[in-house]
This record gives C-alpha cells, structure tokens and sequence, in this order.
C-alpha cells in the first residue's frame, strides 16, 4: 500500500478508536455518576435502576462501580491496542474484535426492539416502562452500537498489511 493510503488508513483507525473511547466513557461516566448517587437519566435504564437505587444504594454502589470500571477499560484498551502499545497484539485485537462485535450486535438488536415497541409493532404483554424504552430505543442503545461500529471499523483499518 502506498505510504500516504497506509498514513490516511492509520489515521482514520485512530480517530474511530477516539470515538469509539468516548462513546465508552459516556457509558462509565454515566455508571460512576448513578454509583455515586446521582439520579439524571436513571429512569431511562428502567424504573427497576431507580427503585434498588432508591432501597439499597450501599449495595449499588460497588456493582455499578465495577460497571463503571469495565466499561471505562473497554473504552481505552481498544485505544492502546490501535496504537500498537501492548505486547501479543494479536490476542488483544481478538479481544477487542469480539467486544466490538458484541457492542454492535447488542446495540443494533436492542434499537430494533425498543423502537418496535415503541411503535406499537411489538406489544408486551404486561407493558412497557415508556421512559425506559425511550432510553434504550434513542440514547444508550444507539450509543453502544455507536461504541461497537467505530471499535469494529478502527480496527478494521489498522488491521496488518497484508490481510
């Protein structure tokens, strides 16, 4: 590949790989936040975040904390894997594959689904909790699809010569 393609290619996984690391940290800022007792955009994970936030926030707490911390370290070891920064860079671009795979798949399923039952063309039985559903269907959802296609691409194009 000439020099300025490989330069442009490397370029563009690197800026993917910074949107896919903010994406991520929006999910774990978000996480630390309600760890922390915050309550902004709770009710759009479902009322059943704000009512065991609400009974037993010691209990919370570390859970959404751990949360928080693997989301925060699935934003950034894509980053230094692009960059070249770890040792076995194999193994840890598989990892990073099937997480951004994984990412993709989870958000782009659950945004079909949200907004199918938002548009009435699947109707749960008992109901729906409609902030919860708007909150998947238009912001968190979207954001892990969001996540998994800029980690899926970045490392599509920082993939080695010759594959």
């Amino acid at each position: 590949m000439p020099q300025r393609a490989q330069a442009s290619r490397t370029q563009a996984s690197r800026t993917l790989a910074w949107a896919a690391f903010a994406a991520g940290t929006v999910h774990a800022a978000f996480s630390t936040y309600w760890a922390l007792g915050g309550q902004w955009l709770l009710a759009t994970v479902g009322q059943w975040a704000v009512a065991r936030a609400a009974e037993d926030p010691a209990a919370v707490r570390p859970t959404l904390l751990i949360v928080a911390g693997a989301k925060l370290l699935a934003a950034v070891l894509p980053v230094v894997v692009i960059y070249g920064r770890l040792p076995r860079p194999r193994a840890w671009r598989t990892l990073c594959w099937f997480g951004g795979i994984a990412l993709l798949l989870y958000g782009g399923l659950n945004i079909l689904v949200s907004n199918a039952v938002l548009a009435g063309i699947i109707r749960p039985a008992g109901g729906y909790d409609k902030a919860a559903m708007i909150g998947h269907a238009w912001l968190w959802d979207p954001l892990f699809f969001i996540w998994g296609a800029a980690l899926c691409l970045a490392l599509y194009l920082s993939r080695p010569a010759g594959r």
